[in-house]
């Protein structure tokens, strides 16, 4: 195992299991993960970005009970791409809400797809 890999966290685990609640949570570990890995930002980077977030929240009355963690990486991964220039917060944000009206529109466990109504909004 490289230096740099013993760096990176392994999938968060407890007792039972993985940690994430949904699949969402886990999707942005993982994209988290493969883009320091492409080489988007150093590890140091997205450290200080989550904690930055953590910080915020926290400071906006977040209880810090462990269950919005997830919410906070999310929010510092969307800060992140936009810092480096791969999108811009106007684009995610535009996704996010497209990702939301098709998730509402979708019948509970088929799987959601966006279509161009979905941006429509």
């Amino acid at each position: 195992m490289s230096e740099l890999a013993a760096d990176l966290p392994g999938i968060p685990r407890d007792e039972v299991g993985p940690v994430f609640r949904e699949p969402w949570e886990a999707q942005a570990f993982a994209l988290t993960l493969a883009l320091h890995r492409g080489g988007l930002f150093q590890w140091s980077e997205w450290v200080a970005m989550l904690a930055e977030e953590v910080a915020r929240a926290q400071a906006a009355g977040d209880p810090d009970t462990g269950s919005t963690y997830y919410r906070h990486w999310l929010a510092a991964l969307e800060r992140m791409i936009a810092a480096k220039g791969i999108s811009d917060a106007q684009a995610i944000q535009r996704y996010s809400d497209a990702w939301v009206h098709a998730a509402r529109r979708t019948p509970h466990g088929s799987p959601i797809e966006l279509l161009a109504a979905d941006f429509q909004r």
